[in-house]
């Protein structure tokens, strides 16, 4: 066995390498699509539409009556959480001339880690996006209630979800959409200049301070990734990948298979980003490999309302 085979199936970089995984998924990947963890790479979960959605039970039971069986107005779905992997190839000689093979190793598992959370990032967005389709324009011009737009959209949101206080909302703006809310005459004036949440007032508008303006109170993040538009060779077209967009959905932040939130990542139990290694074929290289597995999925698009904004 070789040094870098011996490293990289040992406990320790398996730990550090998970580690570097968790520290590194995106806050708006896990905002929009928080883990599930799951025994088995398949099984079901409850996928949620208009027309099978959650409903609350009877759970009154007379003398010497049966209880209420526990169901789920939900059609049945399968999660498969399909394998991923990412190569980080160490040069035999850089092996010989190393001291520190295993502090190579965790700057390759921090890369891959960072990367992976990109791409899983962008895997999220989208099929978010797919999901609640064209959605609405909203112009947050200085006649415009922006505030009172999302509010509405807050109220659609917790009717069609039916969970309750039991499940919390969340509010995504693309870096554009934040921009303009922020300087929006209408959300301006609900701040006071030097006024904390100790005072009168909201100081700043921040993520923080603008989820306190809306009902319920609830999380906001906004989007600043992006992605390049242009073709392989062309100049590049970079863009923010949510631009204009205010997403408002349902969330639990610790998400099970049955809850009716929005969006969940299927994640199998402590195999998120397991190391190992393998030997190129021309023998000159050895590969530092990590692998996991996933599954993104929809788990109730009647839950989330797009706004598409302008000023």
């Amino acid at each position: 066995m070789s040094r870098l085979q011996s490293i990289s199936s040992s406990p320790t970089l398996k730990e550090f390498a998970q580690g570097a995984a968790q520290e590194s998924i995106m806050p708006v990947a896990d905002f929009l699509a928080p883990t599930v963890p799951v025994p088995t790479s398949t099984g079901r979960f409850k996928k949620y539409s208009e027309k099978n959605r959650f409903r609350i039970p009877n759970t009154l039971r007379t003398l010497g009556g049966r209880a209420t069986e526990l169901r789920f107005e939900a059609t049945d779905a399968t999660f498969n959480c399909e394998p991923h992997a990412l190569d980080y190839p160490v040069d035999n000689l850089e092996q010989l001339e190393a001291e520190g093979l295993e502090d190579t190793l965790r700057e390759g598992a921090v890369a891959v880690a960072e990367v992976a959370a990109l791409a899983h990032e962008k895997t999220v967005i989208d099929k978010a996006l797919e999901a609640v389709g064209a959605g609405t324009a909203k112009t947050w011009n200085s006649a415009a209630d922006p505030v009172k737009d999302v509010d509405e959209a807050i109220m659609t949101v917790i009717r069609k979800c039916g969970y309750g206080s039991l499940m919390g909302v969340g509010v995504l703006y693309g870096a554009t959409a934040w921009s303009v809310f922020k300087n929006a005459e209408k959300v301006r004036n609900r701040f006071i200049v030097g006024k904390g949440s100790a005072g009168l007032g909201l100081a700043v508008a921040t993520e923080d301070t603008a989820g306190q303006l809306f009902l319920g109170n609830p999380d906001v993040r906004t989007s600043y990734m992006v992605f390049d538009s242009a073709p392989e060779g062309k100049d590049a077209d970079f863009n923010f990948i949510l631009d204009n967009t205010v997403l408002i959905f349902a969330r639990k932040s610790n998400p099970t298979r049955r809850d009716p939130s929005f969006m969940k990542t299927f994640r199998l139990m402590n195999k998120w980003m397991v190391p190992g290694s393998y030997v190129r074929d021309d023998g000159r290289v050895e590969v530092a490999k990590f692998d996991w597995s996933e599954d993104v999925q929809i788990t109730n698009a009647a839950v989330a309302v797009r706004l598409n904004i302008t000023c």
